[in-house]
């Protein structure tokens, strides 16, 4: 019995999943910052670098390791991509131990301050999942018009999931609900998956506001066609939910 609650305290109340993706030196800036905000909740807390690769010439690996080595509580997972951000999310999740878990991206675009509130509001509402809508944005117009045509033909499609931004970040979910969906999106179409599946299982989702900063460092890794595939992945989605529900 005394191992069995020694093994219970140690698992971490959080675990951070940040998506690391072509970073580099930029990473060790956006860590610190977290690291800094975990550290001001009362909690145990783990994060989860996922600093998958695709191009030997990428510095990211080494310098997620050299992190996690310096300091406590991270862990690392660098493989090469076989797919794309929801295959990295996903990679990252099978490595979080903690009883809630949270991903977001690590190109600073979205305030780590906002794992805070993601954070109080699953906790205090009793959540099952938490997430953000961007009520200010720093991006291109052309990101723009890809996040407002994708989230109307999700409402459109799946008007039953009801949040304003599918794709915002950080989402934060209870080790409970991970464990109840069954992920299989290798793309950007990871974060409608997650909502489409909490809906059907009726669970309760939440959101907060947050500000979406540009990013100054490199140009956005989603690009004109990125809504192609979005809106085949949503008709895609679409049938697989009919014959779910009608079976």
């Amino acid at each position: 019995m005394a191992d069995k609650n020694k093994q219970e305290k140690m698992i971490p109340e959080i675990s951070v999943v940040i998506l690391c993706f072509q970073e580099g030196r930029r990473l060790s800036a956006f860590v610190n910052r977290t690291i800094e905000i975990l550290e001001s909740l009362p909690v145990s807390w783990e994060i989860v670098l996922v600093a998958n690769w695709d191009n030997e010439n990428d510095d990211t690996p080494g310098e997620a390791k050299k992190i996690a080595a310096q300091k406590n509580h991270i862990k690392v997972v660098s493989e090469f991509k076989k797919g794309g951000m929801g295959w990295d999310a996903r990679k990252g999740f099978e490595q979080a131990s903690g009883r809630f878990i949270c991903l977001i991206d690590g190109d600073g675009q979205m305030p780590p301050e906002s794992i805070i509130g993601v954070y109080h509001k699953i906790i205090y509402d009793h959540c099952d999942l938490v997430m953000t809508y961007r009520t200010q944005r720093g991006d291109s117009l052309l990101r723009k018009i890809n996040s407002y045509t994708y989230n109307f033909a999700f409402h459109i499609l799946f008007p039953a999931v009801n949040v304003r931004d599918a794709n915002s970040k950080p989402k934060i979910f209870t080790r409970n609900t991970y464990s109840k969906m069954q992920l299989n999106a290798d793309d950007w179409f990871l974060d409608a998956e997650i909502l489409i599946q909490c809906t059907r299982l009726k669970l309760k989702i939440a959101e907060i506001p947050v500000t979406f900063d540009k990013c100054l460092s490199r140009k956005s890794f989603v690009k004109i066609d990125a809504i192609w595939e979005f809106i085949k992945n949503l008709l895609s989605a679409r049938i697989k939910e009919y014959f779910i529900k009608n079976n």
